[in-house]
């Protein structure tokens, strides 16, 4: 079974860590046993609220959780203020390292910009965040038109729903298409029928 662990913060967007806990436990539920463990992470272990307003209460924070094979990293306008958060980007770092594969969705990508991940391989991001990534990560080779790039252990997406695209993407990899398939219809997702 691997693990699958969210990272959350104030001011993320609903879609981007949703999406992929969706695409992760969806795909579980189907496959009649566990493939993945799905949960989520703060800092600090306290509610965060994404940037409408929901409230959200994590299962761990950055000393309790379980080894994170998938490391989700999702945007929002609360990454800006991460970028200042040397505690969070040593933690990234740090789950990086012991992952199997890490992916950002949207914004996301400024945090693994910032600590050097995205220099040298194709990247994107949401497309108002182009610029913004540039002066964070000069040497990342940002790719404006792709829903997502698949780097091996680096993964980025496109802006807030491509964090669905590449979550199906990750669950084709590690189990199949059948079961990535069948997730898809199951949420009535992109080309289903």
């Amino acid at each position: 079974m691997r693990n699958v662990g969210i990272f959350l913060f104030d001011d993320m967007e609903l879609l981007d860590f949703a999406g992929p806990y969706e695409v992760f436990s969806v795909a579980n539920e189907l496959k009649g046993y566990a493939l993945l463990n799905v949960f989520t992470i703060t800092h600090d272990g306290k509610q965060v609220r994404t940037i409408n307003g929901l409230k959200v209460v994590p299962d761990y924070n950055f000393e309790n959780h379980p080894p994170i094979d998938i490391l989700v990293i999702p945007g929002g306008n609360g990454s800006r203020a991460l970028l200042e958060k040397p505690h969070v980007l040593d933690w990234i770092k740090k789950a990086y390292e012991c992952s199997l594969l890490t992916m950002s969705v949207c914004s996301g990508a400024r945090l693994l910009g910032k600590i050097g991940l995205l220099d040298d391989i194709q990247s994107t991001t949401h497309h108002e965040v182009f610029e913004d990534l540039r002066s964070i990560a000069p040497k990342a080779i940002i790719i404006e038109n792709a829903r997502f790039i698949d780097n091996g252990r680096i993964m980025t997406s496109g802006g807030i729903s491509a964090g669905i695209d590449l979550s199906l993407h990750v669950v084709e990899k590690l189990f199949g298409r059948e079961i990535s398939n069948k997730t898809k219809v199951y949420m009535e997702y992109g080309e289903w029928k």
